[in-house]
């Protein structure tokens, strides 16, 4: 089965890692009850790429932030739509959106939708 996935990179405050990982437990345990197969977000370890641009430099992350990369796997890209539409108009995650209580810059969030090229 070809699979569809969502994938995402966002600076974060340090000081509100453990905020964000209590939001993003919640995001996921909806994405997967709306029919995402698999949710993941990961915390920066190892961000040096020499004679690369690292995830930081992607996200223009100042010294006080991390990163967080994160992927969802659907069916299809017609799944993900179905999906990401439930999950927007699901009331438990309308504090955690972008605005006023945000917990991250979502003007400087790298976001994407991949078909699957190669699984090994």
């Amino acid at each position: 089965m070809d699979t569809y996935t969502d994938g995402f990179v966002i600076p974060l405050p340090k000081n509100r890692i453990e905020e964000y990982r209590l939001c993003a437990e919640r995001a996921g345990a909806v994405w997967r009850e709306h029919g995402a197969l698999e949710y993941y977000e990961c915390i920066a370890d190892d961000m040096e790429a020499k004679d690369m641009v690292s995830f930081p430099q992607l996200v223009n992350a100042g010294p006080d932030e991390t990163v967080v990369f994160a992927w969802i796997t659907f069916q299809s890209r017609e799944h993900r739509d179905a999906v990401n539409a439930k999950v927007i108009a699901d009331p438990r995650l309308a504090d955690m959106m972008c605005g006023e209580n945000q917990l991250f810059d979502c003007k400087r969030m790298a976001y994407g939708g991949f078909k699957l090229l190669v699984k090994a």
